[in-house]
């Protein structure tokens, strides 16, 4: 038997216990090895009863001090009390539906208890208590007791038995991908000695260390994933070489505006890709409203100089056609020809742009996903561009880069995400970001109420309205839930019907709805024709209408830090005074927190590090859609620091060995290897 055996070959497990275990993803028994507590519970430190508090989980040394006394309240219930003492006072012990216990315990019976205190109209009870004999030494009591993660009718303790017996027989199989010297280097312990003390802790000190262990080489062994692949995509192929000459001067002058410096910065650094033998593979980060796009447009004008196409692809059909507008508008003076491919197209008008594209009449083509189907054919691919990078996995934007031969790769996103978190998640690219807002962007007044003053918000739209203006209203659902305290987008649609009645138009937007539908209400509302676009966060990302300067977001607890964000950047983009009412239920002090932060400031980054600080990570940001792994035990925000020093010392690593070829560091690479070809297989890396 060896570490990768199915789990249901392990001594007590068998085919139903296996099936119940592969609920938790626990597959092998290197899976169940790697399945780690939740939390522990600390049971060794001693109480006396006079100390005792209510609620609290505590360990006793006690006497039992007299009979059991068994009540029967209701039929099948029975309630068994045993008076308990030490040289401080009494209490019981109460168990529920257990009538033999009673003839477990004696009178004089010195005993060890863990369990719930409950104190109610001056009783002291221990309830549902585990207890020993002071003489047995080979207890639950004493001891930390690992707490994990169960369901479907598994024990804690059927796992605690399960992982005991896979670790005696296979602790001494697990690889050590680290030598000697380098664990003495980076300060390690070995990797049995840190999985047997994350199940079963000896103590604070071994359980940090062993924490330290296995998250460092979590972080170590993605960074070194990423940074291979990173650099095999430079060394394999040699990208385009775009020239220098270009028209980015002519452009600029031609805009009614001039670029910020971050603006005129990050292009420079495309610009030396472009110009470099290397292939790009860069991320624009910046916040809403910073610029990006005008970036992608100098690129994509960049790319037709050098007699090269470009494609754009974004999540949505609004968002889709709102760049290709946009990109018409600005290089149609440059002879640059752009077409748009999204689903709602006629199958007629789908096949003559596909043909253009083929023939290379199409300069530059704008799209949804549609865009990565087999039949989207370039004569000559040399850029690529995806805007929203992080509502598309790594295998779109691999398949998107298909279609050419080594194009360069720009990905755009307007989630602001701290530069060490973006290391993580887009390891494989080099970082832009846009850390600077044009002039003359209007601040967006932010208010947090709370529920009951609604119909004050709604007033004031009423208001804003009656001047000419149109506002959003953001719900979290489309319909209304029965299981959820939320406001739904119909439901609210409906209110404000009434409320409203003929005065204003008002208009509903989802993701449920065709795309057709879709673009019809944008487009309404885009030309005022409706007043109040009532939507769920389908218009998070890219809809501009100048008008728009007041948005309403009901329910906003239950949208993140950096989503409430990126809603709020719908409007403030015209002349208008902007405003964003955030109407929230939220009581607990963390949901007041988070509003105050949406109420001082409109950095985007500051929001992501709050954001991220507050929620976590899973929450704040679907990590499995981008192709990285889940960790076993890493955080990437509470483990930031052994992050930041993995990164450094994968960086160390690459520099003294590119390839890992070296022979400390032939495990290590096995394991990088193993990782690449599970997780981030999106890029060809054989």
């Amino acid at each position: 038997m060896s570490l990768d055996s199915s789990i249901q070959y392990l001594k007590g497990v068998g085919p139903k216990r296996a099936a119940k275990l592969n609920k938790l993803g626990i597959y092998t028994i290197n899976d169940l090895i790697y399945y780690f507590p939740r939390e522990y519970d600390d049971r060794r430190k001693m109480k006396k009863i006079k100390d005792l508090i209510n609620k609290e989980k505590v360990t006793l040394e006690v006497t039992v001090s007299g009979s059991s006394i068994t009540l029967r309240p209701r039929k099948n219930i029975t309630i068994t009390k045993i008076p308990i003492k030490d040289e401080t006072g009494i209490c019981y012990m109460v168990f529920f539906n257990k009538p033999y216990i009673d003839k477990i315990f004696k009178i004089g019976d010195k005993i060890k208890v863990n369990g719930r205190v409950d104190i109610s109209y001056g009783n002291v009870q221990i309830q549902n208590p585990i207890y020993s004999n002071l003489s047995d030494s080979n207890n639950n009591i004493n001891t930390i007791m690992p707490i994990y993660p169960l369901t479907n009718k598994l024990r804690n303790n059927e796992i605690i038995k399960l992982i005991k017996t896979s670790l005696k027989t296979q602790l001494d199989n697990i690889d050590e991908i680290f030598t000697l010297d380098m664990r003495k280097d980076l300060n390690l312990i070995s990797i049995e000695e840190a999985i047997k003390n994350i199940h079963f802790p000896e103590g604070r000190e071994k359980y940090k260390a062993s924490k330290y262990r296995i998250v460092f080489e979590e972080f170590l062994i993605l960074q070194l994933g990423l940074f291979l692949v990173k650099s095999r995509l430079n060394e394999n192929n040699k990208g385009i070489v775009f020239t220098k000459e270009d028209k980015s001067n002519e452009f600029l002058n031609s805009l009614p505006f001039k670029l910020t410096n971050a603006q005129l910065k990050v292009f420079e650094e495309i610009k030396g890709d472009m110009e470099s033998d290397k292939i790009m593979n860069r991320l624009v980060q910046g916040d809403v409203g910073s610029g990006k796009t005008i970036i992608a447009i100098l690129s994509i004008l960049k790319a037709k100089t050098s007699g090269y196409q470009s494609v754009m692809m974004a999540p949505t059909e609004i968002l889709a056609t709102q760049h290709y507008e946009e990109i018409n508008k600005l290089l149609h003076n440059f002879g640059v020809n752009c077409e748009l491919l999204v689903g709602s197209l006629t199958q007629k008008k789908k096949e003559q742009i596909l043909q253009m594209v083929e023939n290379g009449e199409v300069d530059i083509l704008v799209g949804t996903h549609a865009l990565i189907q087999d039949s989207v054919n370039f004569k000559k691919l040399g850029l690529t561009i995806t805007d929203e990078q992080h509502r598309f996995g790594v295998r779109q934007r691999a398949k998107l880069t298909e279609k050419g031969i080594t194009p360069d790769v720009l990905v755009m996103s307007a989630t602001p995400i701290p530069r060490t978190l973006a290391m993580i998640l887009y390891g494989d690219l080099d970082i832009s970001i846009i850390d600077e807002l044009p002039p003359g962007r209007k601040k967006i007044d932010t208010y947090s109420v709370s529920d009951d003053k609604k119909n004050r918000a709604f007033e004031f739209l009423e208001k804003q309205i009656a001047k000419g203006r149109q506002a959003y209203i953001v719900c979290p659902l489309v319909e209304e839930s029965e299981n959820l305290d939320v406001k739904s987008a119909t439901e609210t649609y409906e209110e404000l019907k009434i409320l409203y009645g003929n005065k204003y138009k008002i208009g509903l937007l989802h993701g449920k709805m065709k795309p057709k539908e879709k673009d019809e209400i944008m487009k309404q509302f885009k030309e005022n024709i409706i007043q109040v676009l009532i939507s769920t966060t389908v218009i998070e990302v890219g809809v501009n209408v100048a008008n728009a300067n007041i948005m309403i977001v009901i329910n906003s607890e239950r949208f993140g830090l950096a989503q409430l964000h990126q809603l709020r950047g719908r409007v403030g983009r015209g002349e208008y005074k902007s405003y964003c009412i955030l109407i929230n239920k939220g009581k607990n002090k963390i949901a007041r927190e988070r509003m105050r932060i949406m109420e001082k400031t409109s950095n985007g980054f500051i929001i992501s590090e709050k954001d991220l600080e507050l929620r976590g990570p899973g929450e704040f940001f679907g990590v499995r859609q981008h192709g990285i792994p889940e960790f076993k035990l890493a955080n990437i925000f509470t483990d930031i620091k052994i992050l930041k020093i993995a990164q450094k010392i994968s960086q160390d690593i690459l520099t003294e060995d590119p390839k890992l070829e070296l022979t400390k560091n032939i495990k290590i690479k096995n394991k990088v290897y193993k990782l690449i070809s599970e997780k981030l297989n999106d890029i060809s890396f054989n």
